[in-house]
Parts: C-alpha cells; sequence; structure tokens
C-alpha cells in the first residue's frame, strides 16, 4: 500500500516535470504547440463573460447591503416622525398608518431583490469556476498530447538507426491514448463554452426584468404614500396658519405683582377705611396668637367677613378700567401715524421669545395694533421701542401709560 502510494507520488511528480520541461521548450520555440484557434476564441469570450458576471455580482451585492441599510435608516426616521407627530394635529392616524405601509413595501422590495435577482445571479456565476477546471485540465491534456508527440517523433528518429521498434509501439499507444484524453475534452469545451456565452443574454435579460420591475413597484407605491403624506403635512400647516394649535402665552408678574394673602388683605382694607393693626397690637401678636385687624366701622367689618376679601380679579378689573380711561385720553396726543397710545416701563423685562421686546426701567414703548388681531393675547401689547425702533410684544403689566 505504502510503495503503491509512493510510486503514484513519484508519477505525478514526473508528469509534472515533463510538463514544465514541455512549456519552456514551447515557450523558446525549440519544440510546437498544437493551435486550435476557435478554441482560443472561445476562452477569450468566456473570460470576459466570467469578468462582467464577478463585476455584476460583487456590485449588486453591494447594493443589496445599501439597500437593507437604507431600510433600516427609513425604519429609524418613519419611527421618530410618528412619534414627535402629536395625536392631536390632524392626520395623526392617517400618518401613523401610511409609516406602517413604507416598512412593508421596504420589506417586499428587499425581499424581491435578495430571491429573485442576487440568487439567479449567483447561480449564474457558480458555473463559471467549474468551468474554468475543465478549461485548465484540457490545457494540461494538451501539454501532454504535445510532448508525447514530440517524443514520439524524437524516437522515430533515433530508432532509425537503432531499429527499436519496441519502444516505437510504445511511444505510439501513449500518444494515442494523450490524443483521446485531449479531443475529448476539447469537443465538451467546443459545445459548452459557446452555450455558456450564448446563455448571456437570456440570463440578463431575466434578471434585469426582475430588477426593474421590483424598482417600479417599489418607488412607484412609495411614491403614492409619501403623497398622503405631503398631504397631510399640508393639512396641518393649514391649521396652524388658522391658529388650531397656537400655544397661548402667559402674562409674567411683574416684580410686585404677587403679594401675599395678608397684603391684600392690608390693601382691601385701606380701601373700605379700615384701620391696619397698630404697632402695639402688633407686637402683642408675635407674643400670643396673631388677631384679625381691627377695625373702625364695625358694619363695615362686619361685611368684609362675610364676603372676605375682594378677589384679585376685581381688583384687575379697576385698574382696566382706569386703564382704559386712560388710553382715551391718550389718544389726544400728538403721537405717530399708526400708534395707539405711549407707555414707560416700569420694571425691566428680558424677551423669552424672538417675537418679544426687551426694554429696561424708564425705556417709551409705542402701543400699536396687531398685524394679526386674531393673534393678540390677553395681558400682552405690541409695542415699538422708541429708542431702538425694536418691535415685539411686550406683558402689559410691566409698563404705565403716559
Amino acid at each position: 500500500m505504502a510503495e503503491s502510494k509512493s510510486a503514484l507520488i513519484a508519477k505525478s511528480v514526473q508528469k509534472h516535470a515533463g510538463r514544465a520541461k514541455e512549456k519552456i521548450l514551447q515557450n523558446l520555440g525549440k519544440v510546437d504547440r498544437t493551435a486550435d484557434e476557435i478554441f482560443d476564441e472561445h476562452l477569450n469570450n468566456f473570460n470576459k463573460q466570467q469578468t462582467s458576471a464577478n463585476k455584476l455580482q460583487k456590485e449588486f451585492n453591494n447594493y443589496i447591503r445599501c439597500i437593507r441599510a437604507t431600510q433600516a435608516a427609513s425604519k429609524n426616521v418613519m419611527d421618530v416622525i410618528t412619534e414627535i407627530y402629536e395625536s392631536q394635529w390632524v392626520g395623526a392616524d392617517a400618518l401613523a398608518v401610511q409609516m406602517s405601509s413604507i416598512e412593508v413595501l421596504w420589506q417586499d422590495f428587499s425581499h424581491k431583490l435578495g430571491d429573485q435577482v442576487l440568487i439567479p445571479l449567483n447561480t449564474y456565476t457558480a458555473q463559471f469556476p467549474e468551468m474554468k477546471k475543465k478549461i485548465e485540465k484540457r490545457g494540461r491534456k494538451l501539454v501532454d498530447f504535445d510532448s508525447q508527440r514530440h517524443s514520439f517523433q524524437s524516437l522515430q528518429s533515433n530508432s532509425a538507426k537503432r531499429k527499436d521498434d519496441l519502444k516505437i509501439t510504445k511511444a505510439k499507444e501513449q500518444l494515442d491514448e494523450a490524443r483521446r484524453t485531449y479531443e475529448l475534452l476539447n469537443t465538451e469545451l467546443h459545445d459548452e463554452l459557446p452555450a455558456l456565452y450564448d446563455s448571456r443574454i437570456l440570463f440578463l435579460v431575466s434578471n434585469l426584468q426582475t430588477l426593474f420591475a421590483s424598482e417600479q413597484v417599489f418607488h412607484s407605491e412609495t411614491s403614492k404614500i409619501f403623497a398622503e403624506l405631503e398631504a397631510i403635512v399640508d393639512k396641518l400647516a393649514t391649521d396652524s396658519q388658522k391658529g388650531s394649535y397656537t400655544f397661548k402665552k402667559t402674562v409674567p408678574s411683574s416684580p410686585s405683582s404677587s403679594p401675599t394673602k395678608s397684603a391684600n388683605i392690608h390693601d382691601v382694607s385701606l380701601k373700605n377705611g379700615f384701620s391696619s393693626p397698630s404697632k402695639e397690637n402688633s407686637n402683642h401678636s408675635n407674643e400670643t396668637e396673631p388677631s384679625s385687624p381691627t377695625y373702625q366701622n364695625t358694619g363695615l367689618a362686619s361685611n368684609v367677613i362675610n364676603k372676605n376679601v375682594e378677589s384679585e380679579s376685581d381688583i384687575n378689573k379697576n385698574v382696566e378700567t382706569k386703564t382704559v380711561e386712560e388710553k382715551t385720553d391718550l389718544k389726544s396726543q400728538d403721537l405717530p401715524e399708526g400708534v395707539l397710545y405711549k407707555v414707560k416701563a416700569t420694571y425691566k423685562y428680558n424677551k423669552e421669545d424672538t417675537d418679544e421686546l426687551s426694554f429696561d426701567v424708564g425705556d417709551e414703548i409705542f402701543v400699536i395694533e396687531y398685524d394679526d388681531p386674531e393673534e393678540q393675547e390677553e395681558g400682552w401689547l405690541m409695542g415699538i421701542k422708541e429708542s431702538t425702533k425694536e418691535k415685539g410684544m411686550f406683558p402689559a403689566n410691566f409698563t404705565k401709560p403716559i
């Protein structure tokens, strides 16, 4: 067994050495080689076909990876849009449905490209390595045939002198065996290579039709969905312009407009003719339980106790009434055209939004009408600062008419 294996290895080494020698002699022009121009043309076509198929496979694999990455990125974007699109906005439910439809289209598109385009392409390109092995085997058998042919020719010329018929007969048998092996492979390749080369057209037609049809369906369907999404967003813009989702500004409190409950009681008591607790009573109250204020008019005091303290809203109504009266008087002043009246800042205000106006104590502001009366918010005025001509909204309770 070991000897048989060694003999096979020795025979293989001898065969490789013989082929290498034959190729060197052929390259040096010492011996001729069997030429087959038709096969050479088939081989050239095969090499071009294999190069094109491998390049298409490489780029399409890259395209599939990009499609899947884009699919994942699209899902992330759509998920975020669905999340931030507030539920009370117009078309929120429809938008969520359309986003889900886009994800389904991506999945179907990616599946078709993988199963109906990439897999057939891989099958097509898998033919070339097998065919390449067969071509290389045919090349080795051709070298063996040429080597046996040259050995036989050399033996014939030498045997004319020695008359060694036995060697000539054996060489002839080896030559015939090498010829049969070579011609069998050569004949098969003469049939298979042209057939493989011609198959490229049918494959490309089928493969590209599937690719382009999948692309067409995907983009057509997604374009419809994006048209629906655009319509939803357009409706949101229309509703927003109508002020449907406008956040109403809260009038900031002026630095002195947040009195405590006890301070309010004190102010109201003075307004209604009550006296505040005396200093003596106040000191006494620190030592004992807090006492109620002492009133000069018990009847009025009783009314105050029954009705509690006049609400802050009532006070504000009185202030607003007074402000309206003052505004009426201010209309008679000589003011620029379009100015309703003029106010002076009693407190400093730093704007909290781009459409607001900042000012310092003492700055004078021309009060004007809102460009859109529907945008006017309670407690806010629109004005132009006299010193800088800046325009913006500002809280009325930070100013006083002048």
